[in-house]
Parts: structure tokens; C-alpha cells; sequence
């Protein structure tokens, strides 16, 4: 099912990818794609696929793996493609590839992984990684959270974000099924629509709690 609703995705989607593909090779540093090793199904690496949206060297900048908004590593249309979360569609290739599913707990770079318990850890990937998911959900709009904390940026990231985001995708892997994740789909359409919506709360029952 993944793999065949990623095909013919990818094949509609190509009105919008040649544009894109495009002005990114025109702009910025001329990069189409940012490919980056995350974790994926029991806790194996692999290489996720992105549109590029920042500066090639955007991980030894400023706070490395952290976005704040109007981060200054982000490119002019990459902020757009952020935004609109056109950015992510590339993953349709990894859900062709094998590595990745259209819903699933969102693969993380090790460092933030590791920000998990170990605990955490051990359950979270037995489900494939998603390109969207609860997770992606609930942090619609990270960037924004991050940036109005008082506390600097890794600490408001290690305190308050990895736990709550780590709790999320455990609720995921407790109640996921077919029904779970056709919701999950809408509620994304959804959220990127109406991005302070508290729909998702009200749709899926029994997730944890804001602890912001």
C-alpha cells in the first residue's frame, strides 16, 4: 500500500517537483536535495532524502540541528518549501526504497535520538519511520516553540520537546492501526492548513498531554 500510494504520488507531484527541482538549482548554493543519515526500523541508519532548504553547512552553524524561525541558515525558498512542508515530499522515495512508510514515528538524527531513554529507544522504531506522524503533528510549527523559550535552545529541546515528542511516538506504537493512520493523513492536510488547531486532540484519544 505504501509503495504503490507513493508511485502514483510521485508521479502527480511532478508539476510541483520540476519547479522546484528547478529553482533550487538556480539559487542558494545550487543544491536539489539534502540527503542526511537518520534512524530508521530497529534503530538501523539509513539516508533520508529532502529538498534542500539551508545552507549546505547548516550543521556546524549556529545551533547545528536545531531551526529557530527566521534562522538564518534557512534559504529564501526554502523557507517556503518549510512552510508548506513540501520540503518532505522527497521521502516519497525512501517509501518506495523500503526504508520509510507514509505514517510512522518521524526518524531522527542520532544526537536527538539519543536524547530518548533507553527505554524509549528500544520501542520506538519497531514501526517503519514516517513521513508524517504524530510527532509531525503535534510539532507542527517546532521552530516557533523553540524560538519563544527562555531557555537556550538544546536545553528547551532536551528538557521539554525530546520527552514530550518521545511520549508521542510511544502512544503511536501502543494504538497504531489502519484507521489510526488514515486520521493521522488528514490531520496533516489539516495542520499544515491550520497550524494552531488543537484538532488533533480532539480526533485521537488519549494523547499525551501539551507540557507547554
Amino acid at each position: 500500500m505504501d509503495i504503490l500510494v507513493s508511485v502514483i504520488a510521485l508521479i502527480l507531484l511532478l508539476p510541483i517537483f520540476l519547479p522546484i527541482i528547478i529553482i533550487l538549482k538556480l539559487t542558494g548554493e545550487g543544491e536539489v536535495f539534502y540527503v542526511q543519515e537518520r534512524i530508521g526500523l530497529k534503530n538501523r541508519p539509513f539516508k533520508m532524502i529532502k529538498f534542500a532548504t539551508m545552507l549546505k553547512n547548516s550543521p556546524n552553524m549556529g545551533t547545528g540541528s536545531i531551526t529557530l524561525r527566521q534562522d538564518a541558515r534557512v534559504l529564501p525558498i526554502g523557507k517556503i518549501l518549510r512552510i508548506t512542508k513540501l520540503n518532505e515530499l522527497p521521502q516519497l522515495l525512501n517509501v518506495v526504497g523500503g526504508q520509510m512508510s507514509i505514517v510512522g514515528p518521524r526518524p531522527l538524527v542520532l544526537k536527538t535520538f539519543l536524547a530518548y531513554p533507553e527505554a524509549m529507544r528500544n520501542l520506538i522504531y519497531q514501526s517503519k519511520p514516517g513521513i508524517t506522524g504524530i510527532g509531525s503533528i503535534v510539532f507542527r510549527d517546532e521552530e516557533s516553540l523553540i524560538s519563544k523559550s527562555k531557555l537556550p535552545p538544546q536545553e528547551f529541546y532536551n528538557q521539554t520537546i525530546a520527552p514530550y515528542k518521545g511520549a508521542l511516538e510511544l502512544w503511536y506504537h501502543a494504538n497504531k492501526s489502519v484507521v489510526v493512520d488514515f486520521k493521522i493523513i488528514l490531520l496533516t492536510v489539516w495542520i499544515i492548513l491550520m497550524p494552531h488547531s488543537n484538532l488533533t486532540y480532539r480526533i485521537l484519544k488519549n494523547v499525551p498531554p501539551k507540557p507547554f
